[in-house]
């Protein structure tokens, strides 16, 4: 089941509960080893008195544990006047040693702040980081030394510990898998029928809730671009939420021949690895960016929550896409931004580049 954002904190706060049967556990069967992630931060004096190792494993990249400094930086973060600060999240932070333009955008900060406070659970994530980290004996990331590998450097100067990069770990395609799924072949079908290269690709991921307005632009965006688009769109399935999304009135019927909205799942790898598909309009989660970039796939790059805003500016500046321009204030876009940058990647002179060069320097 999917868990959206606003209810990521509840899950934290249940993990909490199961400290007891957990440290019961370790003592009967005393592991070598813990692999964490930071959600589980109570294991830190658990594992310390009983004297099993901890690897935190973490499924992100590097430059994003990186922009908030040291475990003690972490922990101090939960007290109310070492809390994170606007201006904080808005550059790039003094203990990073090289040019970058890893930081967040006002609205994107704004988000950061609240999000670093003090939940439901009694503590922040970024707290709850920080006690993970402190007596690890290694950190291991979802990212290598071949793209930005200066982040793994600086984090391990940061905790002063190893840290053990995995690669980027892109999924295997399974060429005979979902042959025979009857949604699979529907949308293979479609594919089948475009050019190559000539669709844009749609998925803004299963944690992030987007606002009604926020989906009647990207539906007018995407028709003003005119470019083919295929657009995975999950509608809420909780049975308490009475603010359901929908498209704008007569949307599809307009876009018929354009483009399709699917509105369940989606074997989305099998999408990406399509050859009909010639770029991605991503969240930007670091998942879906490899899957995009593991196919060659210029992104384009629409950021709505905790990592996603470095990433996209990580990559813009990398050349691997482009992030669609927004009000500063709120975070909003318009069908304009969102059609012009379709169009950019999609079909402009400047996309060309973005489409050709860089899809060779770093398909994976």
């Amino acid at each position: 089941m999917d868990i959206t954002n606003e209810e990521i904190i509840y899950l934290k706060k249940a993990m909490d509960g199961m400290e007891k049967e957990v440290t019961n556990f370790l003592e009967k069967n005393s592991p070598d080893w813990i692999i964490q992630d930071f959600a589980q931060y109570w294991l830190a004096p658990i594992s310390s008195k009983l004297g099993i190792s901890r690897i935190f494993y973490g499924i992100i990249n590097a430059w994003f544990i990186s922009f908030f400094g040291s475990f003690e930086n972490m922990i101090n973060t939960n007290n109310c006047t070492s809390s994170p600060k606007l201006e904080d999240f808005l550059v790039p932070p003094k203990w990073i040693p090289f040019e970058t333009k890893a930081a967040y955008r006002l609205h994107e900060a704004r988000w950061m702040v609240e999000s670093s406070q003090k939940n439901v659970s009694g503590v922040s994530d970024i707290y709850r980081s920080g006690v993970t980290i402190r007596g690890l004996d290694a950190i291991i990331v979802r990212h290598c030394h071949e793209f930005e590998g200066q982040w793994l450097k600086l984090l391990e100067d940061l905790h002063h510990m190893p840290v053990l990069p995995t690669g980027l770990m892109p999924p295997l395609v399974e060429s005979n898998s979902d042959e025979k799924n009857e949604s699979w072949i529907s949308i293979k079908e479609w594919l089948d029928e475009k050019p190559k290269g000539s669709i844009v690709y749609v998925a803004l991921g299963s944690e992030v809730t987007v606002g009604q307005s926020e989906i009647n632009e990207l539906a007018h965006g995407l028709e003003l671009s005119g470019s083919p688009f295929f657009w995975v769109l999950r509608k809420p399935t909780r049975s308490g939420n009475t603010d359901l999304i929908e498209l704008p009135d007569g949307f599809e019927e307009r876009t018929k021949d354009q483009g399709i909205v699917w509105k369940s799942w989606v074997p989305q790898l099998k999408i990406l690895s399509h050859e009909s598909i010639g770029g991605f309009l991503t969240h930007c989660g670091w998942s879906s960016i490899i899957e995009g970039l593991m196919f060659g796939h210029p992104l384009i790059m629409l950021p709505f929550l905790v990592d996603q805003g470095l990433n996209a500016r990580i990559l813009e500046d990398k050349g691997v896409g482009i992030d669609v321009p927004r009000n500063e204030e709120d975070g909003s876009y318009t069908s304009d931004s969102v059609a012009n940058s379709v169009k950019l990647v999609m079909v402009g002179n400047d996309g060309k580049i973005i489409r050709e060069s860089k899809r060779n320097e770093f398909h994976i």
